[in-house]
């Protein structure tokens, strides 16, 4: 092995090394089930908002933006990033010290719980549908992070893609299994400062290595409608086509998901001071635009490295999203130093896998031990059987993950987009209908999650392949057809009066509780 990828090899074992201890020693602080799922509600400003979008952008923000952005320009991934950016920032605005507090006054430390408890649901069917759901979405989601590890190490090192995955899932399950909820939240807040240092570093070598900033720019508008926001530059004839309206309203739908995200929504939850919510949404805001703007500008000085003939011309959507990688590769060549540097960069990548993946695994988890187990199938168990039932369903789920991952050709970026119209159709209307509107019922929770998660598969693999004005991302149809069904439903099937009553009393406490 030549030297360059020996330096890369030690900065990334330590760098792994680093989250396990990270995870041993937040396991000494976990002494119940609420400390291993939500930290005991303890979690700062700083952790909550940069573990939040960390577990947020995933191996997508390194690996599939700056490809889609490498590829056809910047219509597409611009308007992804804009989707993003509002999203989030209104995600915090409204709904991050709300869902605090009413979590809170109705004592549930998991989404389904919450649902359940708000809607006063005494049979669990809330929460074993939505504990259902999760697992439906976040097995294939996790899959994807583990088959991102895996590309890593295959393209770096040559490692088989098999047990370099399924090595990189062992070094996810053995934090998150050990150190539950606070690791997670921990080794997230120090993985975005990984990832912003691989972004800041990338941008100042590539440009450097590309001729400067003027370079860059010629290359880019030498390729047809390549910076435009309203066309997709083809990078197989050179030509482009028309990115117009619908796809753009379709593109930005991308922020509708926010609303349904169990791991970021379970950050709200966990936040130590409902005051100091703001604190976390400004931070969390300014991190998210900025590190976008630069995952889709790494992506354009790629295509310039590629032109210029320093990394090999990428096609399609899978190779285009390792340029990343391509890029601390050659950069790793120039120098111990470099390559250090270059070791940094590929943590990133391990980074927003990682931060992504633990989180995902501790939400299905918590779904299936305490929501379907606990809660819907009403099996009995104390807070030492509680944790040992939860650990060993991490590990069931992260196996049935490594099996999805198993294949190695896969897109990242279309993996993601899916999951997450999964989760915002079915969570989203229901989240922000149980958070403001007092007259929802549990009947109309319960056929909006149902009929969003249905439309979702439906649009993706019936009604989108018509093509045209169908052919949009699915998110935005599921979204408005569950948000219409709740209230539809919510309006016309009656609930239990005192259920009613119990449900309004406790909005009016959470409306008293938010002016105080």
């Amino acid at each position: 092995m030549e030297s360059n990828l020996i330096i890369m090899l030690i900065t990334i074992v330590a760098y792994m090394l680093m989250m396990v201890g990270i995870g041993i020693f937040c396991s000494k602080k976990n002494e119940n089930v609420s400390d291993f799922y939500l930290g005991g509600r303890k979690l700062g400003p700083i952790v909550t908002a940069m573990s939040a979008e960390a577990s947020d952008m995933s191996s997508w923000l390194l690996m599939g933006l700056p490809g889609v952005a490498y590829l056809t320009g910047c219509a597409e991934a611009g308007w992804t990033a804009i989707g993003l950016a509002i999203g989030t920032y209104v995600n915090w605005l409204i709904v991050a010290k709300r869902l605090r507090v009413y979590s809170q006054t109705c004592g549930a430390i998991t989404l389904p719980g919450f649902f359940s408890n708000r809607y006063r649901d005494s049979k669990n069917i809330l929460m074993g549908i939505a504990a259902i759901i999760i697992l439906v979405f976040f097995v294939p989601y996790t899959a994807s992070g583990f088959a991102a590890c895996g590309k890593l190490f295959a393209t770096l090192f040559g490692i088989p893609y098999h047990a370099a995955m399924i090595a990189s899932a062992i070094i996810i399950i053995a934090y998150t299994s050990v150190g539950g909820f606070l690791a997670a939240s921990t080794t997230d807040l120090i993985q975005s400062i990984v990832m912003t240092l691989a972004l800041i570093i990338l941008v100042i070598f590539g440009v450097s290595a590309a001729g400067g900033m003027g370079t860059v720019m010629e290359n880019a508008e030498g390729l047809k409608d390549y910076l435009s926001f309203t066309a997709l530059h083809n990078p197989d004839g050179g030509e482009s086509t028309p990115y117009g309206a619908l796809p753009i309203a379709s593109t930005l739908a991308w922020g509708l998901g926010y609303f349904g995200m169990p791991h970021i929504l379970l950050r709200f939850m966990a936040i130590e001071d409902k005051e100091k919510v703001k604190t976390s949404r400004r931070i969390a805001s300014v991190w998210v635009v900025i590190s976008m703007a630069v995952a889709i500008f790494i992506g354009i000085i790629g295509n310039t490295l590629s032109a210029e003939g320093m990394i090999g011309k990428l096609s399609g959507s899978s190779e285009a999203e390792t340029i990343i990688m391509k890029m601390a590769t050659y950069m790793s060549e120039n120098g111990a130093l470099l390559a250090i540097l270059g070791g940094l960069i590929f943590s990133g990548i391990l980074a927003s896998t990682m931060s992504t993946s633990d989180s995902q695994l501790l939400a299905a988890s918590s779904s299936m031990s305490e929501n379907l187990l606990k809660g819907m199938f009403r099996v009995k168990m104390n807070d030492k059987q509680s944790m040992i039932s939860a650990r060993a369903v991490l590990l069931v789920i992260a196996m049935l993950s490594v099996i999805v991952a198993w294949n190695p050709d896969s897109s990242v970026f279309r993996i993601v987009s899916f999951a997450w119209a999964g989760f915002g159709a079915t969570f989203g209307p229901v989240m922000l209908l149980a958070l403001f509107w007092k007259r929802s019922t549990k009947w109309g929770a319960l056929a909006g999650m149902v009929s969003g998660g249905v439309m979702v598969f439906l649009w993706k693999f019936v009604i989108a392949g018509f093509g045209g004005v169908w052919a949009i991302y699915e998110l935005l149809p599921a979204f408005v057809v569950a948000l219409v069904v709740n209230v539809a439903v919510s309006l016309t099937v009656k609930q239990d009066k005192k259920e009613l009553d119990d449900m309004a009393q406790e909005f009016d406490a959470v409306n008293a509780e938010m002016k105080a």
